[in-house]
């Protein structure tokens, strides 16, 4: 009587797996699917973005994301949203890198790149005062100076560590190092960290 009940439910489990299988989108249905809601990506990378160009760009990241990551949609679930979720998230990481950048874009006829500081290039002091900046960045070991340098530019510690291939902590800990040091290389600023 026990075999019986166990063959049973060796063929359940086996059919539930076979059911499980075909139900998976195929890579047809899947870009089908993502050229059905195109339209309304659109619209929601709108609400964002405010620029139709922008949106469009948006949209072409979250589609490749969605294409890029197309294993990780559980089917039979809502199609939309997971896309929606993937663009969210696409944006407020795109944000987060230009507010960390302090780039803004000027929609103007020819749209210039500007940054949130103010930038004074007439000033012979300010040049001089950067020139002496990078030569002391310069003096900084490369394994403080590459990381540090990564930093100022956006990026945040978990992409510096996949990109030099090492841990958080050591990112986080040269970074440190690399401040530390550059203060006392240069006693006559003043330095605040936010």
């Amino acid at each position: 009587m026990f075999n019986f009940y166990f063959d049973l439910l060796n063929k359940s489990v086996y059919i539930c797996f076979v059911n499980i299988k075909q139900i998976a989108m195929s890579t047809i249905e899947f870009n089908q699917a993502l050229l059905d809601i195109e339209n309304k990506l659109i619209s929601f990378a709108y609400t964002f973005t405010r620029s139709s160009e922008d949106a469009r760009d948006l949209t072409q990241e979250t589609i490749l994301k969605a294409i890029r990551y197309k294993k990780q949609y559980t089917p039979k679930t809502n199609f939309k949203a997971w896309a929606f979720t993937i663009m969210r998230n696409t944006y407020i990481n795109q944000y987060r890198r230009k507010v960390h950048s302090k780039t803004i874009f000027d929609y103007t006829e020819n749209s210039y790149l500007t940054t949130n500081k103010a930038i004074s290039d007439n000033s012979p002091y300010e040049s001089i005062q950067m020139k002496e900046i990078l030569s002391k960045i310069d003096l900084l070991s490369s394994e403080y100076k590459v990381p540090f340098e990564l930093h100022v530019q956006g990026f945040k510690y978990k992409e510096i560590s996949e990109k030099l291939d090492i841990p958080i902590g050591t990112v986080k800990s040269r970074i440190f190092i690399a401040r530390k040091k550059l203060i006392d290389l240069l006693p006559d600023y003043s330095f605040s960290f936010n």
